[in-house]
């Protein structure tokens, strides 16, 4: 019988944020999942950098893409830090950014790391590929070929 690692148990903490928090709108596992010192190194517009920012950012997400989730392409661990390539899908049916919904379905890709200490995400640190996103609900075009 394989014993679990601590990166192994760090993945699953991860995993289960992006399926059960972001994915199905779970925020009872989202209060269990983030410690209550969460920081984010890299906050989103109109979030403050701790756990109620990232709970904010959350909720504006799944109002504004109510079938969001993610497509977890692989994970790596390296003791308390889990890299994750995802690439997440949705609807837009709700405002976002300011941005009308078209009702279009979207996607765009990210590679998040998080840090988990006993059990709970402690910190955060991603980059989101965003022009695509912006480009597929309308909030960007290229400008006209000269």
């Amino acid at each position: 019988m394989r014993t679990l690692t601590a990166s192994d148990a760090a993945k699953a903490v991860v995993r289960r944020n992006t399926e059960e928090v972001q994915g199905k709108g779970n925020f009872d596992a989202f209060d269990e999942l983030f410690a209550d010192d969460f920081v984010d190194h890299t906050t989103q517009p109109g979030t403050t950098p701790d756990k109620a920012g990232v709970r904010k950012f959350y909720t504006d997400m799944r109002e504004a893409f109510p079938d969001f989730h993610a497509e977890i392409h692989w994970q790596l661990a390296d003791r308390d830090r889990v890299t994750t390539y995802k690439t997440y899908h949705g609807t837009h049916d709700g405002p976002f950014l300011g941005i009308a919904p078209p009702h279009r379905k979207i996607h765009f890709e990210s590679v998040d790391v998080m840090r988990v200490r006993n059990g709970q995400i402690t910190d955060h640190w991603g980059v989101g590929n965003l022009l695509p996103l912006m480009q597929q609900i309308g909030g960007w075009t290229p400008p006209a070929q000269i």
